[in-house]
């Protein structure tokens, strides 16, 4: 907690520490793993408002993170608070004007905070409609925890993508193409 919590603090206060580059709203980490040696390899945005509808007065922060996992890509998207529960929970996004996807193939982690896509089809999907978009707004529904929302700050994508998929990137065969 301690961690992400001074990655958003970073991102917010504009620093960049070493091993950490910017490319538009992203924040991607470039240090090495203290294990392995490799490049950590992950990009982060912020959105600054977050908002669900069971406590529609509380504004929080949420961030946005492509990364490797166990060698495969992943989107994971962090609330600082309570998104639902793996069985009732259902994700939709949209970025710029394009079409949103609904019913997105997601789950939500233990803590109840956290949902990722690593499925295959809807992260290379997520990955086609990311790139060259400025905005991505997020709806995720849940019967134990209402409907929460964030709206993040995605420019300067294509930089963010090829760092932070670099030691596992899409094979080529399923690679998404690029939308104009």
């Amino acid at each position: 907690m301690r961690v992400a919590l001074c990655v958003i603090g970073l991102a917010l206060a504009g620093c960049v520490s070493d091993g950490t580059l910017r490319s538009g709203s992203w924040q991607i980490d470039q240090r090495p793993d203290l294990i392995t040696g490799k490049p950590v390899a992950g990009a982060v945005t912020i959105a600054a408002q977050a908002s669900n509808s069971t406590d529609p007065l509380r504004v929080a922060m949420a961030s946005l993170q492509l990364t490797c996992f166990e060698n495969r890509p992943v989107a994971k998207i962090n609330f600082s608070f309570r998104i639902g529960s793996d069985r009732n929970t259902s994700f939709g996004y949209r970025f710029n004007d394009k079409p949103g996807h609904d019913a997105v193939e997601s789950r939500v982690l233990l803590g109840l905070r956290v949902i990722v896509i690593e499925d295959a089809a809807a992260l290379q999907q997520f990955v086609a409609d990311l790139h060259g978009a400025n905005r991505l707004v997020v709806r995720i529904r849940s019967l134990n925890a209402g409907t929460s929302t964030a709206v993040f700050p995605v420019d300067g994508s294509d930089q963010a993508i090829e760092a932070a998929y670099r030691e596992c990137p899409l094979s080529p065969a399923q690679e998404p193409r690029r939308t104009t």
